[in-house]
């Protein structure tokens, strides 16, 4: 310990819980922190390097923080510039490899860096007329998909060969056809001296493992490591971070396996475990004590992920509050009006509609929020996405849906033969991407005729029109609709999670047992943005479609108190 450091390492301790102060003592590597939802991660992690740092176990300027957003890097170096660490770096991976690759590449080649390419469908496209075929823009986006999904792997095209062949693809797209591409695309790429994000990554590792003096130089400018929410890292950035660390061992992961929800992106909910079984004499903290929920709601989530090893959250208050009301209507309109209506009561008690949130599955389930909520006073914001009749698959469906004659036909039926003009077919597609999702949006188009009644094809489509237009940026003080994966890291005081039923969560295409298990995290993500209250909902219809209540609903009420409120069913 350096002299004089004594009374800021104590400063900076101060404030901390038990096992926030453990974490933050627990110094050198390797380290582990476990850390549940609420229980105050960023702030153990930061007063750790903080900590370590004044007390002279860590150099400031030799400290990297990586994390996966910017958004988590530049809170992250606030925090560390308010407890006097501000030369320590935190930065995205991507953003720590390409200041290396951009300083080293001229000296290692004796030529300038290849040029960063911003987005990949241009490219595909071209690469795909190579090989004469035409992909539509959803295709197109997919293949990027499966690009990104390849090198997040750190896969040959041998090896994606081979898994291509198990692997659903965008539609008329076999697996052949698919692997072409890829390589058309890599050959087109490398004739115009381009370079993707994720070859940022891969041209960083193979730098420092073929590269000894870039090695050494990037090893004695980094010596301590911090790795933020570990249980997203992919197997091409955990090769990255064996690359920086070479054979020290001063790294610090933190995260929580129960909060894995991007294992599409090459995440493993099984990183954290993998990691503390190859360091068998790393120091493992837990911290468990939510500050963001009540004890209702954290039941509710110790109650989901029951018996699969996970973090058993107490909520540090005390306060039980209420018990998550869980209700179910009669079809989505039904749904989305019941959303709305408790959302204007909340706000009608003095609740900040910046305070609420409605959370859903994808992002095609959030048109008829929209409009519930403004059906009742109240203004919405659609975080991570557009709104639902500013997509322009929706944009040309109701185009169309104007220009069509009045022929006679049932409204769903004259919708139907519309949309499947743009692609829409009775099944979802097999895969999660763009196709997906503009499925999704459609299918959501259907579904409001299907429920539309009596009512004819110009006057539904005047509807529409009529709901696109009265569409307006909302006021500051707006209710929050996003899609689970846009809310993760973030927190209200009042979480509606909405189409808690088989088919949407566990949404269609989870069919394994780890598809499955994903789906369950991502309610626990759900369940776990909320503070002070939770409701479930679900609908019976989708139209003409019957829904069966969502698996996760009864483990949810297993073992809850026999006084529960809300409108459980």
């Amino acid at each position: 310990m350096t002299a004089g450091a004594k009374p800021d390492a104590d400063r900076i301790l101060a404030g901390l819980d038990e096992q926030q102060r453990l974490a933050a003592t627990t110094l050198g590597g390797p380290v582990a922190i476990l850390a549940g939802a609420g229980t105050g991660k960023t702030r153990a992690i930061t007063h750790r390097i903080a900590y370590a740092v004044a007390t002279g176990d860590q150099v400031e300027h030799a400290s990297l923080a990586l994390t996966f957003t910017s958004r988590a890097a530049g809170e992250m170096r606030t925090r560390l510039a308010r407890l006097g660490a501000g030369g320590v770096q935190a930065r995205t991976f991507h953003a720590a490899a390409l200041a290396q690759l951009s300083h080293f590449w001229p000296r290692i080649t004796g030529s300038r860096m290849p040029q960063l390419l911003p987005q990949k469908a241009k490219l595909l496209a071209d690469a795909a007329a190579q090989l004469r075929l035409r992909l539509p823009t959803a295709q197109l986006r997919d293949a990027a998909g499966e690009i990104e999904w390849r090198k997040s792997q750190a896969m040959t095209m041998e090896d994606y060969g081979l898994q291509a062949r198990i692997r659903p693809m965008p539609t008329g797209v076999d697996a052949e056809t698919m692997i072409d591409l890829h390589m058309a695309y890599e050959r087109v790429k490398d004739e115009r001296r381009q370079i993707d994000f994720e070859d940022v990554l891969l041209a960083t590792t193979g730098m420092l493992e073929r590269e000894p003096v870039v090695a050494d130089e990037v090893r004695s400018r980094y010596r301590h490591f911090t790795v933020d929410e570990y249980q997203d890292v992919s197997p091409m950035q955990q090769q990255l971070l064996a690359a920086w660390l070479g054979d020290r061992r001063d790294v610090c992961v933190v995260g929580d396996p129960s909060q894995t929800i991007y294992s599409f992106a090459g995440a493993d909910p099984a990183s954290l475990s993998r990691f503390v079984h190859d360091h068998p004499d790393a120091e493992v903290v837990r911290l468990e004590r939510s500050y963001r929920s009540t004890a209702a709601i954290v039941g509710c989530a110790n109650r989901l992920m029951r018996g699969r090893d996970a973090l058993t959250l107490t909520a540090a208050s005390g306060e039980h509050g209420l018990e998550p009301a869980v209700a179910v209507h009669g079809n989505d309109t039904a749904e989305a009006a019941a959303i709305a209506a408790a959302c204007r009561a909340q706000v009608d008690a003095g609740a900040d509609p910046g305070s609420i949130a409605v959370l859903t599955r994808f992002h095609a389930q959030s048109g008829l929020i929209e409009q519930a909520l403004a059906g009742v006073g109240l203004s919405s914001t659609v975080r991570g996405s557009v709104r639902f009749f500013e997509l322009p698959v929706i944009k040309r469906a109701v185009m169309m849906l104007r220009s069509a004659p009045a022929d006679g036909r049932p409204v769903f039926q004259a919708v139907t033969d519309i949309v499947m003009g743009l692609g829409y077919r009775a099944e979802p597609p097999a895969t999660h991407g763009e196709e997906r999702s503009q499925w999704d949006a459609l299918h959501a188009l259907v579904t409001l005729a299907e429920e539309a009644g009596g009512t004819d094809l110009p006057a539904f489509a005047a509807d529409l029109q009529r709901r696109a237009q009265t569409e307006h940026e909302p006021t500051v003080a707006a209710v929050t609709i996003a899609t689970i994966h846009a809310a993760k890291g973030l927190e209200w005081q009042h979480v509606h999670v909405c189409g808690l039923a088989e088919g949407l969560l566990p949404i269609s295409h989870a069919t394994t047992l780890a598809e499955i298990d994903e789906e369950r995290r991502l309610l626990y993500v759900a369940i776990t943005r909320a503070q002070r209250s939770l409701s479930l909902t679900w609908a019976q219809h989708s139209g003409h479609a019957v829904r069966q209540p969502s698996r996760f609903l009864a483990e949810l009420r297993a073992g809850r108190p026999a006084a529960a409120g809300g409108a459980a069913r």
